[in-house]
């Protein structure tokens, strides 16, 4: 059995034209690189998962290349990786900071990158600091953190600061189309784009989510299926109750909540859901807050479509009617019934029920 290597590893970008979404980051590293002026200690900062170890190992990579220390076959013999995770007393730095000082056997240049460095103790940032301020010609050291803040002032006034931003959802559905091309993985685009609104900025996450559902769906990824994998209510369902809502059959929309509710599906997180759908409902209706709307192009036709049946005024009082039974759940003794109430009253928007809503709020 041949050995699998998830997409997170196999996809990892080996030149900064390929990292995804940080261009801010690689520009300003190549130019910096190109005119000889790149600074001895740098700090990458960001969210997980959003390349500040491979952008890191990039540029060592680079500046290796650059002094000529790089193996015919690729490999950099001048750079060291330390995990502050695991390697975080200050002996650990020591023997470090006794490394440094010998200067390199081949090449210009030592890197050391050190990641999770957030996690280093008092004690070995301060026997860190003169290093790291003072740093011998040959020494480049480059931090990786997620937690900027909890790094000494003393240690982020002594680098070149770095913010890696979170990664756009249309960014890494660009990619996840990418891979799934080369990959010969059949897919929806919305489904895609799924993937991606949950990844929350992060790639590493969105290529996790998406190998788990490739293997699922046996490599046909649908907008259903990575609903039902995720374990998140596609907008199908809110699309089905929404219109019954309309029609005000009210036994119809009780039954499809209780079906929701079946599957394991938190009532809270529903209604909140469904508020939010009917303020998507609201921006639909208007081409200029069509980007306001965070969904796949095919779904935002759907929402165009079912937003044209309901008026402005109809869809405030949805809006209002969710908010409110979101808002009173939890102080609820009864909090399923808080969220039948709400769906009974939106079942009867339609039917003039606007008097009878606004007497209950």
């Amino acid at each position: 059995m041949e050995n699998f290597i998830v997409s997170a590893r196999k996809y990892r970008p080996q030149q900064f034209d390929t990292v995804v979404g940080q261009s801010h980051i690689t520009d300003t590293l190549e130019h910096a690189i190109e005119e000889n002026q790149l600074a001895q200690a740098l700090l990458f900062c960001g969210p997980r998962g959003v390349g500040k170890t491979t952008c890191a190992r990039i540029l060592a990579r680079k500046i290796n290349e650059k002094d000529g220390s790089v193996s015919e076959d690729g490999f950099a013999y001048n750079i060291y990786e330390l995990d502050a995770a695991s390697n975080n007393s200050v002996d650990d730095i020591r023997e470090l900071i006794d490394q440094v000082r010998f200067a390199p056997q081949v090449g210009q240049y030592k890197v050391y990158i050190i990641d999770e460095v957030h996690m280093l103790s008092s004690a070995a940032f301060n026997a860190f600091l003169k290093t790291l301020e003072e740093p011998p010609a040959h020494a480049i050291f480059i931090l990786a953190t997620t937690e900027k803040h909890k790094i000494i002032p003393t240690i982020l006034s002594r680098c070149q600061i770095y913010d890696f931003k979170r990664i756009t959802i249309l960014d890494i559905q660009d990619h996840l189309r990418k891979i799934a091309e080369k990959e010969n993985i059949k897919y929806e685009d919305d489904a895609l784009y799924l993937i991606a609104q949950k990844a929350d900025g992060a790639l590493r996450d969105a290529l996790s989510i998406f190998d788990r559902l490739s293997t699922f769906s046996q490599k046909n990824i649908t907008l259903a299926k990575a609903a039902e994998v995720l374990n998140i209510l596609d907008y199908d369902q809110y699309l089905k109750i929404v219109d019954l809502a309309k029609e005000s059959k009210i036994p119809e929309v009780l039954s499809a909540f209780n079906e929701i509710v079946k599957k394991g599906f938190d009532p809270h997180l529903f209604i909140a859901g469904l508020g939010n759908h009917f303020r998507d409902l609201m921006m639909a209706q208007n081409p200029s807050t069509m980007d306001l709307i965070e969904v796949g192009e095919q779904t935002k036709v759907k929402f165009t479509e079912q937003g044209q049946k309901w008026s402005a005024q109809h869809l405030i009082d949805a809006i209002e009617i969710c908010n409110h039974a979101d808002i009173n759940y939890k102080n609820s003794k009864n909090p399923r019934l808080t969220v039948e109430i709400a769906l009974m009253q939106l079942s009867s928007l339609s039917a003039g029920g606007e008097l009878a809503k606004k007497k209950s709020l």
